[in-house]
């Protein structure tokens, strides 16, 4: 295990075997399923993969390319590809058939509500989740109830709410929000749409999980060439650990990435986890970070079975990091394209930036094999989903790096 310092930006490098046994769920083949069924959502199209040339040539990389999921549904963010897939395995099981002969319209017609009668989902957010979980509903004709951690944000709040959910923000951070949502769906008989696991709670997770696939399909069909590093930012890890699964079969042995999963310093829990490396899971209790997607102090065990096997390094990121992110997506060198990118969606552009750019990080730059030959993929997993702290950190500079 190798340790990096610099400022408060930690990292570990995680080892394990390079030929990784990827379960058939988060494969290629699953990939594909679950890209099919999202081909038969009417708002469906794929993400731009944006290649940001001259960035990569000031950075000394080969190449650089960011997935922008702002676009995703209309709903400035990724989640929703959890959301629909996992909500519609709920819905194929209650008919009595299996998802992969029905689309979309299936589920959301008349025959099929008629059938399965009013469902009430529930689920806890940061603000992305919830989004697609209330959007999903009401596409398929279903109730939503979200529960939103204390100091969410006012705009994600009502963001929910349009979509018809009952939504509401509670005292606690989010995981005690995410335990309070469970109990209130064994209150009420409601169906709990999360994405993080526990014991007896895996399989909407997993389905929540493979809803991700998606995104990783389609990136790798846009990517001119295989990348050789990828770097995941992670709350309770499910993207993370879906899209590291998805390369690591599609890439194995000596072609599989360099995978470094990214985290705010105050919720850091998977990287606390691998810097144990006593085979248990890590929490953090007091969470604090800009980047509130990424705010979460438990990771899901499902994705941790995945990352473990899969990811090399995990680093714990300042604030300032994921802000010069969202400043260098939102004004791009001469040639490249402009991507608007919340704070957790500028997490890795941030660390990618920072490793490449800061003298005193030479070492793990070469340890990481980050050269002129280098392939990077990194995924802007938002938008300006708060667009009030999105002006504060990139019109105003706040949360800008301090230096004596």
């Amino acid at each position: 295990m190798t340790n990096f310092i610099q400022d408060s930006l930690n990292v570990v490098h995680h080892k394990h075997s390079r030929s990784v046994s990827v379960p058939p769920a988060f494969g290629v083949a699953q990939a594909r399923q679950v890209r099919a069924f999202h081909r038969t959502v009417p708002e469906y199209g794929e993400t731009p993969l944006v290649p940001l040339r001259s960035l990569a040539r000031e950075l000394g990389l080969g190449g650089l390319y960011v997935k922008d999921e702002s676009y995703r549904f209309g709903l400035n963010a990724f989640k929703a590809l959890g959301g629909t897939y996992s909500m519609a395995n709920v819905l194929a099981r209650r008919l009595g058939r299996p998802l992969a002969e029905l689309g979309f319209a299936d589920l959301a017609g008349p025959g099929a509500r008629a059938q399965l009668g009013t469902m009430s989902f529930v689920t806890a957010t940061d603000g992305n989740h919830g989004r697609g979980v209330a959007w999903t509903a009401r596409q398929l004709g279903q109730k939503a109830v979200v529960y939103m951690p204390a100091g969410s944000a006012a705009e994600r709040l009502e963001n929910i709410r349009r979509l018809g959910a009952e939504a509401s923000i509670r005292d606690g951070n989010y995981d005690d929000t995410v335990r309070f949502a469970a109990s209130q769906a064994e209150r009420h008989g409601w169906i709990l749409v999360q994405d993080t696991a526990w014991e007896g709670y895996t399989e909407i997770p997993r389905w929540i999980m493979q809803g991700y696939l998606t995104l990783a399909d389609e990136a790798a069909e846009q990517l001119p060439t295989a990348p050789t590093h990828i770097f995941l930012q992670a709350g309770v890890g499910s993207m993370a650990g879906a899209v590291a699964a998805y390369f690591s079969d599609r890439c194995p042995g000596a072609a599989k990435p360099v995978i470094t999963v990214v985290e705010p310093n105050g919720a850091d829990c998977l990287f606390r986890t691998a810097a144990a490396d006593d085979g248990k899971l890590h929490a953090v209790r007091e969470l604090h970070s800009i980047m509130a997607g990424l705010c979460c102090g438990e990771p899901c065990s499902l994705a941790w079975d995945l990352l473990k096997d899969t990811a090399d390094y995990f680093v714990s990121i300042p604030d300032w990091v994921a802000a010069d992110g969202m400043r260098i997506l939102g004004a791009p060198l001469p040639g490249d394209g402009r991507i608007i990118s919340g704070e957790s969606g500028a997490a890795t552009t941030g660390f990618v930036a920072e490793l490449l750019r800061n003298p005193a990080l030479r070492g793990l730059r070469d340890e990481l094999g980050l050269d002129g030959s280098a392939q990077v993929l990194c995924i802007s997993t938002e938008g300006a989903t708060d667009r009030e702290n999105y002006r504060k950190i990139v019109w105003d500079g706040a949360f800008a790096r301090i230096t004596e």
